[in-house]
């Protein structure tokens, strides 16, 4: 079992596209893998805080970038 999941996890790191944004993933990873630790599931709450983690870091970012762009122009013609 123990060679099934090192397996698995060096085929992903290989596989990985080279820049990955890690955006929120290890902050909730660590959130997410202490209270799966308190309620006996560690490694599920270590991916479920990462994913979660990483989707609220994107609409963080998503709502910065709506505040920052420009007003449209108006069309002033009566």
């Amino acid at each position: 079992m123990k060679s099934l999941l090192l397996g698995t996890i060096i085929l992903a790191m290989a596989l990985a596209p080279a820049t990955a944004e890690a955006k929120g993933c290890i902050k909730g990873a660590i959130v997410g893998g202490i209270a799966g630790h308190m309620a006996g599931h560690g490694k599920v709450g270590v991916v479920a805080g990462c994913i979660i983690g990483h989707h609220e870091a994107n609409k963080r970012d998503a709502e910065k970038a709506d505040q920052k762009a420009p007003p449209t122009p108006r069309d002033n013609r009566i």
